[in-house]
């Protein structure tokens, strides 16, 4: 498996592991905050099991129903320059608690708003390391097969 790919003069990082990335930082955004906080519960008998389902169904969620929120949401997110953004995160993540009900709560509005920014900052931190791999890569720093 190539880390990266190239095609047609652009570069890009495998989709998979760009995918991995991204889940293995929601998990442990997720076990460290409940480990943290109270008002947020992941069923403890399976932590990593839950929190992995979790990061799936929001992951399924962000490809489906974001993109349309964030599409309805244009307006108020430029009025607000950008800082109405995480509230579509936070509605995705209540979302994910209506779902998965029980094993999965999330009981207080300021946190659950704070899981949000960190998933937003996880994905800034995550892309910039995948800008990082691809510019190394272009560069001949990195030797992929």
């Amino acid at each position: 498996m190539q880390l990266v790919i190239k095609d047609k003069n652009k570069v890009r990082i495998n989709r998979f592991i760009d995918w991995l990335l991204h889940m293995i930082g929601y998990i442990i955004v997720f076990i460290g905050v409940t480990s943290f906080f109270k008002s947020i519960y992941i069923d403890s008998d399976h932590l990593i099991i839950w929190s992995s389902i979790i990061v799936l169904v929001i992951y399924i969620l962000n490809k489906t129903i974001k993109p349309i929120l964030v599409t309805l949401t244009i307006p108020i997110t430029g009025l607000t320059l950008g800082l109405f953004y995480p509230f579509i995160n936070l509605f995705i993540l209540k979302l994910v608690d209506w779902i998965l009900g029980k094993h999965f709560q999330l009981y207080n509005f300021w946190i659950a708003l704070l899981v949000a920014l960190l998933l937003s900052i996880i994905n800034f931190i995550m892309d910039r390391i995948i800008n990082r791999i691809i510019k190394a890569v272009t560069k001949g720093v990195v030797k992929h097969e």
